[in-house]
């Protein structure tokens, strides 16, 4: 396939969007759009990961916060800017559109991150550090909290508006699903490349240069991010809304309630349509769900003389029905994501409590950061989501003459998300045989003799993982979704990992509750045994995904189409 072939790294690459031409004669989309939107997309997640991945380490050192209260505060950020997409994606798709809802957050990140840097600039702005060694330290009075929440709220919400309304916007420049999985796959490649050098280089320089440095860093990359996303709109194509998707969504529940009682018809001319009528080939409404079509059946009195409705809340469109039918069928396999998030959420923050267990030294003289260690994974995946668009998928399709579809890069990332758990647990079985081995068990905080560059084979695995999946879900929820939510697809990944970072602590701490596996010693817990669990839950939860996949059917794929998707999704 040619678009697969071609990278979106190139400008010349068009697609059919890219013949498209404006009112004023200038051709608008196609790959020229994608070096704006990359470079806006870098230097918002550089400023996000600059304020964001050190924000503990801040707390304590800075505003004299307890870590416990610390680590509360660190969780509900990043719960917050992990939710706040999905809020950003249904203000585009109902009332702004993604270009102007990307601007407006990127305005905001940049307002939230120069308050960081004015913190760190003024003294009143922050209470007084503790003395060394000193027990008693100043707390922050109400006026620097406020401060500190304001600036917190503006980059959360920047952060939050701009991440994933980005990636609607650069898939809305392609007419081609196959130029849409590429533009993902890329994306995902700048994502977790800036998130890499966030959480390494602007974090090694808040903590050994200066806190003022770090966040103006930080605030020069969000300037940068804004300036790009800006210069490109020239070269933009804008998705128009159509106002409150949702709002046609429940018309079509409430409607299906109150003409319950009708009986279901297969004529045509029973359904309504629209105010223009039956145009074109119209088609009966699909036997799956049939229950919702009543929502479309036209009574006397529900459409005027003119076409138009005449009472909203009893008469829906045909397209409004199947836009919920489609919601509904891809409802399980969204839900089979949140267990697939869960697991690497607990990895993330349990790998740090192994890393601070081990020896990280690399040499005499350089020790690794714990917190660095997840930039393993983030590397992995960024490398990981290059092979695959330049080698693994030309070498599928050469193979059996067809693109990987969405669900089965899913499914992909599901297997070597289970393999990464077990792996994770016989390395944790190694380190705990070595500590015992040692009597460490009995002396908190002992470093176990076993090398923390044992962790990289899971890690590595983990980001992999999510070079198959991430992308493959992004494609897949913008594909199938109603034209009405593009933005509220792609935020769907988004979702999926709030709910999933929320989940992943209650977990932790009900294992906390119920079991002796993690202590505060960690050499004298079972981690092994957590994620040896980890690994059962997965097993469970992939073959709940192979069963949603094998009953799905692909809703906007046409035979034919090179698009990047099997047809098997419509033949079964």
């Amino acid at each position: 396939m040619e678009a697969l072939e071609s990278s979106s790294t190139r400008p010349a690459t068009m697609d059919s969007r890219d013949a498209d031409m404006s009112h004023s004669g200038s051709k608008r989309g196609g790959w020229i759009t994608f070096p704006f939107i990359a470079g806006s997309l870098v230097g918002l997640t550089l400023a996000t990961g600059g304020w964001s991945a050190n924000l503990i380490v801040y707390l304590i050192q800075e505003f004299n916060v307890k870590s416990i209260n610390a680590a509360q505060i660190s969780n509900i950020v990043n719960g917050c800017v992990s939710l706040f997409p999905v809020v950003g994606a249904i203000v585009a798709d109902s009332f702004f559109g993604s270009f102007v809802v990307a601007s407006i957050s990127a305005c905001i990140s940049l307002l939230g991150v120069i308050l960081f840097a004015l913190i760190a600039t003024f003294d009143p702005l922050r209470p007084q550090p503790c003395g060394n060694g000193s027990s008693f330290c100043t707390p922050p009075s109400k006026v620097q909290y406020a401060v500190l929440y304001i600036a917190l709220t503006l980059a959360c919400i920047g952060s939050g508006g701009s991440r994933f309304t980005l990636a609607t916007m650069g898939a809305n420049q392609f007419d081609r699903p196959s130029n849409q999985a590429i533009f993902f796959n890329w994306y995902f490649v700048a994502l977790y490349a800036a998130a890499a050098v966030s959480n390494t280089a602007i974090v090694y320089v808040e903590d050994n240069v200066s806190w003022r440095l770090g966040f103006g860093l930080s605030a020069v990359a969000n300037f940068i991010g804004l300036g790009s996303l800006l210069l490109g709109n020239r070269f933009y194509l804008h998705d128009k809304p159509q106002g409150s998707p949702f709002t046609g969504l429940v018309r079509v529940i409430v409607a299906t309630i109150r003409k319950r009682k009708l009986q279901l018809t297969s004529k045509i001319e029973d359904y309504f349509y629209g105010k223009d009528g039956i145009t074109g080939i119209a088609t009966l409404p699909k036997e799956s769900f049939r229950f919702l079509n009543r929502a479309a059946l036209k009574t006397e009195g529900d459409v005027q003389s003119d076409g138009s409705i005449a009472k909203p809340w009893r008469i829906c469109t045909l397209q409004q029905v199947e836009d919920l039918k489609t919601l509904i069928r891809i409802l399980p396999l969204w839900s089979s994501s949140i267990f697939l998030g869960t697991p690497i959420g607990i990895q993330s923050s349990l790998s740090v409590l192994q890393a601070l267990a081990m020896d990280r030294h690399i040499g005499r003289h350089f020790q690794i950061p714990a917190g660095s260690i997840i930039v393993i994974v983030l590397m992995s995946t960024a490398i990981s989501l290059t092979v695959i668009d330049r080698f693994l998928c030309p070498m599928w399709q050469k193979l059996t003459g067809l693109s990987p579809t969405p669900l089965q890069r899913i499914g992909l990332g599901h297997v070597l998300n289970i393999l990464s758990m077990a792996v994770s647990a016989l390395v944790e079985s190694k380190r705990l045989k070595i500590a015992r081995a040692h009597n460490l068990q009995d002396l908190p905080g002992s470093i176990v003799p076993m090398l923390a560059l044992w962790l990289i084979p899971q890690l590595v695995l983990v980001g992999v993982g999510e070079a198959f999946h991430f992308p493959g879900q992004v494609a897949l929820y913008y594909q199938e979704f109603p034209t009405s939510l593009k933005s509220t697809a792609t935020a769907m990944i988004a979702l999926i990992i709030g709910i999933s970072f929320y989940l992943s602590t209650a977990l932790i701490d009900l294992v906390r509750r119920v079991t002796g596996w993690l202590p505060d010693n960690l050499n004298d817990g079972r981690l092994d045994n957590v994620y040896w669990a980890l690994v059962v839950v997965g097993v469970i939860n992939f073959g709940y995904y192979l069963v949603c996949a094998c009953l799905y059917k692909y809703q906007n794929v046409e035979k034919g189409e090179d698009d990047g998707v099997s047809d098997a999704g419509n033949d079964k």
